[in-house]
């Protein structure tokens, strides 16, 4: 059996929305790593970068559109429950992916 991988659902919805020409990007927020002298360390995120960002953003008629992509079995953590909550009460969309058949569900 092939395990799912997150990162090619997220590059395979990418792919689509690209070819639909949305205005979309795909938003990592893990910490830049940096070497100093000799020594590797990942440098500190900045004062106000948000846990629980989705990995995918659209603006779509001026409408900000979250996707967080999961595999089949995969949750969302706390953070990111709490980005949908703030998300949502701001205006936002916010929606859990596992497809590319769930994005064309929402119409896009």
């Amino acid at each position: 059996m092939i395990k799912e991988k997150e990162s090619d659902i997220q590059t395979a919805i990418c792919d689509y929305l690209s070819l639909k020409k949305y205005f979309f990007w795909r938003q990592n927020t893990s910490p830049t790593v940096q070497i100093t002298g000799d020594k590797w360390h990942f440098r500190r995120m900045s004062k106000y970068a948000m846990k629980g960002i989705p990995d995918i953003i659209i603006i779509k008629e001026g409408k900000f559109i979250g996707l967080e992509v999961k595999t089949s079995v995969g949750v969302i953590s706390q953070n990111q429950k709490e980005f949908k909550f703030g998300c949502e009460n701001a205006g936002g969309e916010y929606y859990i992916v596992k497809s590319i058949d769930d994005v064309t569900k929402l119409g896009l």
